[in-house]
């Protein structure tokens, strides 16, 4: 399992782009596809989208500083892709369902961590 930092989200073109960290070597990032659901990390108050290549998951960390961006994105239904590197992006064809099925299950669930379900509650409502 590699972690993969998004630290800013662009629009353009009527799409939301997840820009990461550190760009991924185009030896890995050829071989990424979209894994199609997400985790929570509520220690570190991050949603986790996953990417996969046929060996590996990878994930896309999406930290509490981007939430109020996400919540827009959400609510726009724009369409969201990763920027891998220059070359490589790939849409994240699921996160809308995922994020609105976490959403659902997060609100009033005691098995979050306190502190991140306010928090989740404060940006997506």
């Amino acid at each position: 399992m590699s972690k993969l930092i998004v630290n800013q989200i662009k629009k353009q073109d009527n799409k939301a782009i997840l820009i990461l960290e550190h760009e991924v070597e185009e030896a890995i990032a050829i071989h990424l596809k979209d894994g199609e659901r997400m985790l929570v990390d509520s220690d570190n108050q991050a949603f986790i989208y996953i990417l996969e290549d046929t060996e590996q998951y990878f994930y896309l960390v999406l930290q509490h500083d981007l939430w109020l961006d996400l919540a827009n994105i959400l609510k726009e239904k724009t369409a969201v892709h990763i920027q891998l590197n220059e070359q490589i992006m790939i849409e994240l064809k699921q996160i809308h369902h995922e994020f609105e099925f976490l959403l659902d299950n997060i609100k009033g669930n005691g098995n979050y961590a306190i502190e991140f379900e306010q928090n989740v509650v404060k940006s997506f409502t």
